[in-house]
């Protein structure tokens, strides 16, 4: 199977692009800078594309049988646009090659609630502080998944809580929106779009990934969530 990674070059990407090489599959990392990409091996190629520039995403998709996006930034009040920009180019580009298969990461922030379960100190302080600090980069998560609902793809919409780096692939909760929890690591979210990219599995469907073990502080999740105008690595999914 040959995938294509966009946003290869965040941390969450980057994990993605390991574990497939691991898993023996064939990947292209996408990414602003290829010069810069710090993996080699002999099942990768990186290319050069802007997510914002059609015509370096058409090149970087031809040829392949999957598309996993891991678009991001990081969390700012100013208006956000990377998603839908960047989903809108990658879906045109695979319509134009015939592929069908795309698995995009989003936030369970998205769905504006606490998922059943959560505390109540969870559901009426800390979440709206979450919502009101990342609402512009949900609000276009939120246009890009409609985007992607109604794309007629065979899509799959991969929501993770507030991330951190996991040295280990953990026994992590893959399941239907929403579930309750609070962290979700790199390593369980890459292995996931791995999983449901290679299993073909939640076709045209929303599913959350969430950490069980081994999670941050609850307050962690605020200090990585402070506004800055400092761009993501390649727009990837490093903060959400």
């Amino acid at each position: 199977m040959k995938i294509v990674v966009f946003g290869a070059s965040g941390p969450t990407g980057l994990n993605v692009v390991r574990q497939a090489i691991g898993s023996g599959l064939e990947v292209t990392a996408a990414v602003r800078r290829p010069d810069d990409f710090p993996i080699a091996d002999p099942l990768l190629r990186v290319v050069g594309a802007d997510a914002r520039d059609s015509d370096s995403v058409a090149a970087a998709v031809a040829g392949h049988d999957a598309v996993i996006s891991v678009l991001g930034g990081s969390y700012t009040l100013k208006p956000v646009s990377i998603f839908t920009e960047g989903i809108g180019n990658i879906m045109g580009a695979m319509a134009l090659h015939g592929v069908r298969r795309l698995v995009c990461v989003s936030s369970v922030c998205v769905a504006g609630t606490a998922a059943p379960g959560e505390t109540l100190l969870f559901r009426t302080v800390l979440l709206p502080i979450l919502l009101t600090l990342g609402r512009t980069a949900y609000a276009d998560m939120g246009r890009m998944e409609a985007a992607v609902r109604n794309s007629g793809l065979d899509w799959t919409i991969v929501r993770a809580s507030g991330l951190f780096d996991g040295t280990d692939i953990t026994d992590y909760t893959l399941a239907p929106s929403s579930i309750p929890g609070r962290y979700t690591s790199r390593s369980d979210l890459a292995d996931a779009l791995l999983r449901v990219t290679t299993e073909n599995c939640h076709v045209g469907a929303s599913v959350d990934v969430v950490t069980t073990t081994g999670t941050p502080r609850l307050s962690d999740s605020f200090q990585r969530r402070r506004p800055t105008t400092r761009p993501g690595a390649d727009l990837s999914v490093d903060r959400k």
